[in-house]
């Protein structure tokens, strides 16, 4: 119980020092700059993801973080704002998904509209963007999932176990399809090593010619497996 209680006041501490920084690096900005709205946004998070997202995705596309001196995005929101890598790159392809493919749901405006519960969160967006690439998902399904994130409000991992699921019961239903990609995607990896071998092989000249003519005539045979 000790334990557990002092690792709660380890984490609230190093919530205070993030928060902290954030705040002292917003009053040496002015209010009107992007660079201080996007600090806002940070410091709001848990509310105002969407807001984060639009604004950090200006930022990565324009690198406007070099001219506040970092040298690359992950220093940025690591350093000023607190967000590690993963986190941040998620926040970027949930909001740009929204951008997207579901831009309604952006002039809807829901952030300021709808009570803080109701809006999902960036994990659950990045659940649904998964979703819609997935061939094994059609539009039916993908219109359920979006329906559970968007009006049920569901947490992320569960819709995350629905949708690893619902893919599992697609290749079950249909596994000479499962077994084709999964050949044609070996037979890939194969051939990527494979050129690269031999491009290295004749480059430092360490085999012999008609072991590498043989190694082409490989490739060509292999081309023809998934073409």
């Amino acid at each position: 119980m000790l334990l557990k209680m002092a690792k709660g006041l380890v984490m609230d501490n190093i919530k205070t020092k993030s928060l902290k920084n954030i705040e002292d690096k917003m009053s040496e900005l002015d209010k009107g700059s992007l660079r201080y709205r996007i600090l806002e946004s940070a410091r709001r998070f848990k509310t105002s993801w969407i807001s984060l997202g639009q604004s950090l995705y200006a930022v990565w596309k324009d690198k406007l973080y070099k001219d506040w001196g970092y040298g690359n995005f992950d220093i940025y929101t690591v350093r000023e704002i607190g967000i590690r890598k993963n986190t941040a790159m998620k926040l970027l392809r949930s909001y740009y998904f929204l951008e997207k493919e579901e831009p309604e749901y952006l002039r809807n405006d829901y952030v300021s509209q709808t009570s803080v519960p109701s809006v999902p969160s960036y994990e659950a967006v990045d659940v649904l963007r998964m979703a819609k690439g997935k061939k094994t998902i059609d539009p039916q399904d993908y219109n359920n999932l979006k329906k559970d994130i968007f009006e049920k409000g569901r947490d992320y991992r569960e819709v995350k176990k629905d949708l690893t699921s619902l893919i599992r019961q697609r290749q079950e239903l249909e596994p000479e399809e499962a077994w084709e990609k999964k050949r044609i995607g070996t037979i890939r990896r194969l051939l990527g090593a494979l050129k690269s071998l031999k491009t290295e092989a004749e480059t430092a000249k360490i085999l012999p010619a008609a072991l590498i003519r043989e190694t082409a005539q490989l490739i060509e045979k292999l081309e023809t497996e998934i073409n």
